[in-house]
């Protein structure tokens, strides 16, 4: 449980990159809470649809559990590795409604997804843990909203490559503990 809180932690940190876009603009307070609510939410949600559909089809893939885990961490590692040497197309929203804070927090949790799949084969208390990513990534985004402006693009770039790297290790991880 606390791995998969850390994993989801280090990943929200390649996400300062777009709290920090989101922030130009010097935004008050009740708007960097509304955005920290929106992405914690969606955040909170994303693991636990994929931990359900990876509980689903579990008893048909055990055999192979440890692959599916390996490459779907290590996917998610390398496109932010990929992002991280590359840039990103993706920008700050458009506009700051309701609307578009979801599509933009829809679009940054889908690696959540991948997560929360691989999560069904660990067994673990996937409610706890879905509470855990939500409240850190309220937390973050909301503070990277109020912060995002004294922190360059490098930094992003920085805790993106190193969310990638890590979710790479852990895949390797995963599948080494249970190959061995």
């Amino acid at each position: 449980m606390v791995a998969a809180f850390a994993r989801d932690c280090v990943n929200k940190l390649a996400h300062l990159r777009m709290a920090r876009s989101a922030a130009i603009g010097k935004p008050p307070v009740s708007e960097a809470l509304r955005t920290g609510l929106i992405f914690g939410i969606v955040e909170a949600l994303t693991p636990a649809i994929g931990w359900t559909a990876g509980v689903t089809v579990s008893r048909y893939v055990q055999t192979i559990d440890h692959w599916i885990a390996f490459i779907l961490l290590s996917g998610v590692g390398i496109h932010m590795l990929y992002v991280a040497f590359q840039g990103s197309a993706d920008t700050a929203p458009k506009g700051r409604s309701v609307a578009a804070l979801i599509a933009t927090a829809v679009g940054t949790s889908i690696d959540a997804m991948a997560v929360g799949a691989s999560l069904a084969f660990l067994q673990v208390n996937i409610i706890v843990i879905a509470i855990a990513i939500g409240l850190a990534t309220f937390a973050m985004s909301s503070g990277g909203m109020l912060v995002g402006r004294l922190i360059g693009n490098r930094l992003g770039k920085v805790a993106e490559l190193v969310a990638g790297l890590v979710f790479c290790g852990l895949g390797t991880m995963i599948l080494i503990e249970h190959m061995s």
